[in-house]
């Protein structure tokens, strides 16, 4: 309802202390006089509005006639009135809505004048609410405007079931009564703001307690979905923390009290519910429209099942913004903008428990980890769970690492993809340790060390007499690895003629050896690795498309180490530990020069380079000083060549920082912030080096 603004009379509010002389002059009957004066006690006394409208029905019927009665309430924030309607015994107290231009408490609230129809059926005005009284029998109806000096509110209407039923007289004392509702209401309804102020202010403490006292996600997640509950009764809300290791928002559902969603999982920024919000650091509301006009999926999914107003904001802190708090309704123009500001404090106190939480598991987290150091020099080297061989912090790491133990307890075909020296091997192994095969083999097979002639031998075994040299029968590493897990390396130089072979086993789980006719049955897992584009080959016909698709199941890329630059000093520490005690020396100290002309070098044989050099290093180190060959590295990085240019180095910097925000190049997270670029700028440069999203995409 409007407030802040003061409205004129002609006359000023109902006073019962100076007042009396007037009042006896103008009502013709002193029982009318002596109720006026009795109603003056409601003034301070009611708590909510439908109480008041009762006891002020009742009261006004002993002194007019009239036989049905409305208060009509103006809603800025709807645009319409709501209308209380009273009929003797069956109040209703459910407001109805009205519009402001068609209805007659709209037209009072307006014009702020008595508004008459002494006979509805001659009456041509407000045909609908004319339609609704004349089903009712109503045949005359008076409206009175609601208002005190300081605010006005809507009107009183009475409605009579006998024609042009209110005199002048009545009309007279009903602008005095109506003085004294529109008082009544104004006291009724600060006492009601204040009280709903106090509540809120009181629940917003509570949250920040509780949010506060707790360390643990899940109990933040349990005492936020009960606060929503409690204070806005939504149709759908969510919790969305972005996850900067897989870059993603991961999706925690408070709510869905009538509309079924997917459970509780991680999307794209692009994708998700409140994505708009996390980038822009900005509340925002939208209705219906907005979301069936969006291109957000999740947006559609929301207008679809019903969904009038969704309103997202953002959870900031001083290091930026960690998620969004998103909650949506089924009714219309549901957050106004004191529901918007008391959301946001709830936001920021959430977004300070999160980012607490965040701190006290990182810190835990550190702790353990010196509790179990064992190197030489004083770092962390991150030891993931069942990835104990692979040394690495960096996201894109972390993001392969987390795609292998998703798919490891599955019996999903594996294909691992990285370029040569990048540590395929190690994932395959780690894959197998943490799948429900691990207590059986691991049978490794690099199919482009065996000569082509005796790659089928190799793979499927052979009888005794297949071939020239076949003494005797050979168990094949297919058979070798029923039960267990068969790692194929280099599977993309597997000859054309025995890809067939291989296809038939993954589909069907069986084969005949080299020279025999008995089928074999195995129960293998089959993991594949290559360092060359299959899809190009399949393209230019050097491997099967089928054969493809069906190593394809699971497509895991590991980062080569270029791309994940931060994870250099622990590889560089960790092959020193290892190569020194191996030596029996005992190394300390890493010349900074040294470090820093390792990280800025491309490895273009990745880990495998890297610990190459690290070993040589140390044979050449005789203190306790690590020794690194600069001159093997300083004479390449000046030299210019075709894949060291200037343009090239600026390439692989776009592409680095493209891969580690996902792929999202607007925002405050996306890749041109970070590379101080506009947007428009980074995408024409990447139109001009001819950068595809396939190079950057993980």
């Amino acid at each position: 309802m409007d407030s802040g603004r003061k409205y004129g009379k002609e006359k000023t509010g109902f006073k019962i202390t100076t007042s009396v002389s007037e009042l006896k002059s103008d009502v013709s009957t002193s029982r009318r006089f002596e109720a006026l004066a009795a109603m003056a006690d409601i003034v301070v006394r009611h708590r909510n509005v439908p109480d008041l409208f009762q006891e002020l029905a009742e009261r006004l019927h002993k002194v007019v006639a009239f036989d049905i009665a409305n208060f009509a309430l103006h809603d800025a924030h709807k645009k319409i009135m709501q209308v209380y309607v009273w009929e003797g015994k069956n109040p209703q107290w459910v407001p109805r809505e009205m519009p402001v231009e068609t209805s007659p408490s709209g037209w009072v609230w307006q014009n702020q004048k008595i508004l008459t129809m002494s006979e509805l059926s001659s009456d041509e005005r407000f045909a609908s609410f004319r339609q609704i009284l004349e089903a009712n029998q109503v045949r005359s109806y008076c409206a009175l405007p609601l208002t005190t000096t300081e605010r006005r509110f809507g009107s009183l209407g009475l409605g009579s079931f006998t024609g042009a039923a209110y005199s002048a007289n009545d009309l007279r004392f009903l602008s005095r009564v109506a003085d004294l509702v529109a008082l009544s209401l104004e006291n009724t309804l600060t006492r009601i703001a204040f009280r709903e102020e106090k509540d809120k202010l009181e629940a917003l403490l509570e949250l920040s307690t509780e949010l506060l006292s707790n360390l643990d996600a899940h109990e933040l997640l349990t005492v936020l979905a009960n606060f929503v509950r409690k204070r806005y009764r939504p149709d759908f809300a969510s919790v969305e923390l972005y996850d900067p290791a897989i870059r993603q928002l991961h999706v925690h559902v408070l709510d869905q009290r009538s509309i079924q969603s997917r459970a509780d999982m991680s999307v794209s920024v692009a994708e998700s519910v409140g994505g708009e919000a996390f980038l822009h650091g900005q509340t925002k509301v939208h209705d219906q429209q907005d979301l069936l006009n969006s291109s957000n999926k999740r947006h559609l999914e929301l207008a679809r099942v019903g969904i009038q107003s969704l309103c997202s904001l953002p959870l900031i802190t001083n290091k930026g913004a960690l998620g969004t708090l998103n909650l949506a309704t089924t009714e219309k123009n549901a957050y106004t903008r004191r529901d918007i500001l008391y959301l946001k404090h709830a936001a920021a106190q959430v977004a300070l428990a999160a980012e607490n939480i965040a701190a006290y598991r990182e810190i835990a987290e550190l702790t353990q980890k010196l509790k179990t150091e064992k190197l030489y020099l004083e770092d962390e080297i991150y030891h993931a769970q069942n990835f104990e061989e692979v040394v690495g912090d960096s996201p894109v790491l972390k993001h392969a690492l987390a795609q292998a133990k998703t798919v490891a307890p599955s019996n999903a075909t594996v294909l691992i993809l990285g370029e040569t020296g990048t540590g395929k091997e190690l994932i395959a192994r780690a894959i197998h340790r943490m799948s429900s095969r691990k207590e059986a083999s691991f049978i490794k097979l690099n199919c482009a060390a065996i000569p082509t002639g005796l790659l089928e031998s190799e793979l499927f075994g052979h009888e005794k007499g297949a071939f020239t040299g076949a003494v005797s029968q050979k168990i094949g590493r297919l058979e070798l690895a029923d039960g267990g897990t068969l790692f194929l390396d280099e599977v993309g130089e597997i000859p054309l003629e025995l890809q067939p072979k291989l296809l038939r086993v993954l589909q069907d789980q069986e084969f005949e050896r080299l020279g025999g006719n008995r089928t074999i049955k195995v129960d293998i897992r089959l993991v594949a690795a290559t360092n060359r584009d299959l899809a190009r080959s399949v393209a230019a016909r050097e491997f099967r498309s089928d054969l493809y698709y069906r190593l394809h199941v699971f497509p895991l890329r590991l980062p080569q180490l270029r791309e994940r630059s931060r994870d250099i000093p622990l590889l560089v520490r960790h092959f020193v530990q290892k190569f020194a005690k191996r030596m029996n020396k005992h190394i300390q100290t890493i010349p900074t020069e040294a470090m820093n002309a390792l990280v800025s070098w491309h490895w273009p044989g990745n880990v495998r380079e890297l610990e190459n050099f690290i070993e040589r290093s140390v044979i050449l180190s005789e203190g306790e000083t690590l020794n690194v060959p600069l001159s093997e590295l300083k004479p390449l990085r000046i030299i210019s060549s075709e894949n060291n240019t200037l343009e090239s180095l600026e390439r692989e910097h776009i592409l680095r920082v493209l891969r580690e925000t996902g792929g999202v190049i607007a925002g405050i997270h996306g890749a041109a912030a970070r590379l101080g670029l506009k947007r428009t700028t980074l995408q024409s440069r990447m139109a001009k080096m001819g950068i595809t999203r396939d190079e950057f995409q993980v």
